[in-house]
């Protein structure tokens, strides 16, 4: 036997998931500079110049790791990293400024330019000894 409701389906405005809000079940926040940067693996994610050329591989230093329920931070990442592989060197937008001084026939225009290395996320690793006493001491 069928049954056939009369009202609609429900539907929900949004999608909810266990994990963060991006459906990745891992992300770390890296510390890139002076500044911090939210990735997954995958990722391509633009930093500051770097000297390093095309195709070379860099470690970026984890400030947070986050896998599934477990957040881990401060000594808990001990001997973590994030790798990742240079894919090219872009340049910005450039901005454009100008100066002066009313009265005076004062004017400077000026303008910058930044330069941007692009790098995609290739591995979120922890040392795995680290990894089971890191999750012991979350669970605990």
């Amino acid at each position: 036997m069928v049954v056939v409701s009369s009202s609609p389906p429900a539907y929900k405005s949004r999608v909810t998931v266990d994990f963060d809000y991006y459906c990745n079940p891992m992300y770390a926040v890296i510390r890139v500079g002076t500044s911090q940067e939210r990735v997954t693996e995958g990722q391509l994610v633009r930093v500051d110049k770097r000297g390093e050329e095309n195709g070379a591989v860099i470690e970026f230093e984890p400030v947070l790791l986050v896998d599934g329920d477990s957040v881990l931070a401060g000594p808990a990442l001990e001997g973590a990293k994030v790798s990742g592989t240079i894919v090219g060197v872009e340049s910005g937008p450039k901005i454009r400024a100008l100066t002066y001084k009313a009265k005076s026939i004062q004017r400077k225009r000026w303008g910058h330019r930044q330069w941007y290395t692009t790098v995609e996320i290739n591995k979120i690793s922890l040392k795995p000894a680290k990894a089971a006493k890191a999750v012991e001491a979350v669970e605990a």
